[in-house]
């Protein structure tokens, strides 16, 4: 144990334990515990490797909220958000405690979430493995050793994964796995799931909770500023290139993927980053992967021979590999989490059908409307059991899973940041050009970058804009270094008639989604939304 008591260790969880726990242990002495128990293996350089079993990635079915009296009125219910009785989150508690109590050894880690101090959580899992303990000591905001003395937590995180949650819990039939949540007792456990992820996504979940009561708006985005001091956001679901985008050697990083907007300016809720991996590149993204090929990174369901030289081509265990690293791992970042006020949004899709412009510059209404949408397209190869065609993706707020209340609640706050501070709002397609997924091919990573650059520095606002025809999108006429056919999309496709008709397939899909929060939204939001041609 780190010198510090039981008691101290497990104050607030409930979990009482008379075996050996190690206490906010630093990398080394994880990886080391990792090593002797076995839980993986290292990479030729130094990387801890652990793969998570069944679950390779979030088990969103089996995530539940309790159904507490003080909050019910103002959860979100519904799929995301499953109701479950109280009594069985106590039974599921108290089960969980008792399993953890028992186990030879725990892993403790006292963390923040929340960079700064004026809306910091203070936040205490106990785990059974060192890895999962390394994961939220690199994804979480490490306190410096003098604040760890008198550290009581908020919220705290019961974690058991090799436990088998049961029917009396109330989780789902024939699941042994179970993401509960309390709002009113801040407490999380989590059985049956090995995937790291559910810790990161349970208190970025408390966060969205927390924040909009205190008037500060929770985003589901990367953030970086520049050299002027401007900020950026960078929202976007898996696979649309958030991480990597935002991760931009001319620029500074704030954080990779959940932010708060305050009064003041931009504050990471992390302290590390959680980057997909599947078919890195070094030459397109050197500093995810310098941060991925290096002692203390945590590498999931990542491949690698006998020697550990690993194979980011392999999704044989899944096409959702990942990298999680401390944010200090990134060579150019913002000390302390936090920046000034947005001056740009970007709003990041992978349009796998292939007609959504590279860049458009959006409205503050269609701003409203693409941010309630929060849409995508996923192909065969980024999920099982998807075919050759591409499918449309729809998650309001771009956080849809991670939402504890309606989503109005924070797409009202966004139009009301926007137009308060004055950002410009950007919608970029990191997405397919030239046809749509099997016919054209990935949106040129050089291309997005120009483009995203002339929209940060200023540049791409003083060149003549037009707007499209489908989408009622304003795009760039031109701009040095990128060709015309690929501004707008149509001139990018060989074969036009294919390319109205994909547009006019995409407008109806995005008009269909909007049923689901048209009634939420101003009239301008309505005027601004997309309409599938008569």
């Amino acid at each position: 144990m780190n010198e510090i008591s039981h008691a101290r260790a497990l104050s607030g969880t409930g979990v009482t334990a008379t075996a050996a726990i190690h206490a906010n242990l630093t990398a080394p002495g994880l990886i080391q515990h990792a090593m002797r128990r076995g839980e993986g293996r290292l990479s030729a350089d130094g990387a801890f490797m652990g793969v998570t079993g069944v679950h390779t990635g979030r088990s969103v079915a089996d995530k539940f909220v309790a159904d507490d009296a003080e909050v019910t009125k103002e959860i979100w219910w519904g799929k995301v958000n499953q109701k479950l009785d109280p009594a069985k989150f106590e039974a599921f508690t108290a089960d969980v405690r008792a399993y953890l109590g028992k186990q030879p050894e725990l892993f403790t880690e006292d963390l923040y979430a929340g960079a700064d101090p004026a809306y910091r959580i203070k936040v205490r899992l106990v785990t059974t493995n060192a890895w999962h303990a390394l994961f939220a000591r690199n994804m979480f905001i490490r306190p410096p050793v003098e604040e760890l003395a008198g550290f009581e937590p908020d919220y705290v995180i019961l974690h058991a994964p090799e436990m088998d949650a049961k029917p009396e819990h109330g989780g789902r039939p024939n699941s042994t796995t179970l993401i509960a949540l309390s709002f009113a007792k801040k407490i999380i456990a989590i059985a049956g799931t090995s995937y790291a992820g559910e810790i990161k996504k349970s208190i970025f979940t408390v966060m969205n909770w927390l924040l909009p009561a205190q008037g500060v708006l929770p985003m589901h985005c990367s953030a970086n500023v520049g050299k002027q001091g401007d900020t950026a956001l960078f929202f976007g679901l898996s696979g649309t290139g958030k991480t990597t985008l935002s991760s931009d050697p001319e620029r500074a990083l704030i954080g990779d993927d959940e932010h708060g907007w305050t009064k003041t300016g931009v504050f990471n809720f992390e302290g590390g980053c959680y980057a997909k991996v599947i078919k890195l590149s070094r030459e397109a993204e050197p500093q995810i992967w310098d941060a991925s090929h290096r002692f203390g990174a945590v590498l999931e369901n990542v491949i690698g021979d006998e020697r550990g030289n690993l194979d980011l081509e392999n999704g044989s265990l899944t096409e959702n590999t990942r990298s999680c690293y401390p944010i200090e791992f990134i060579p150019n970042t913002v000390p302390g989490g936090q920046a000034g006020l947005p001056k740009n949004v970007v709003m990041l899709t992978a349009d796998a059908f292939g007609v959504l412009p590279p860049i458009s510059k959006l409205t503050p209404a269609q701003a409203m409307y693409h941010f309630m949408s929060g849409y995508t397209a996923k192909v065969a190869g980024t999920e099982k059991g998807l075919g050759k065609e591409p499918q449309a993706t729809f998650s309001t707020c771009f956080g849809a899973p991670f939402l504890p209340r309606h989503p109005e609640v924070y797409g009202k706050m966004l139009a009301e940041l926007i137009e308060r501070d004055g950002a410009q709002v950007w919608l970029v397609n990191t997405g397919w050009t030239g046809g749509a997924y099997g016919t054209g091919h990935r949106m040129s990573i050089k291309h997005t970058r120009a483009l995203l650059r002339a929209a940060l520095d200023g540049s791409l606002a003083k060149v003549e804009f037009e707007t499209e025809p489908f989408f009622g999108l304003s795009i760039p006429k031109a701009l040095e270094g990128v060709p015309a056919e690929v501004l707008n999309p149509r001139g990018s496709w060989a074969d036009k008639a294919g390319y109205d008709a994909t547009a006019k397939k995409l407008q109806g899909l995005f008009e269909k989604n909007f049923e689901t929060f048209a009634g939420a939204v101003s009239e301008d939001v309505k005027k601004a939304a997309i309409k599938a041609a008569a």
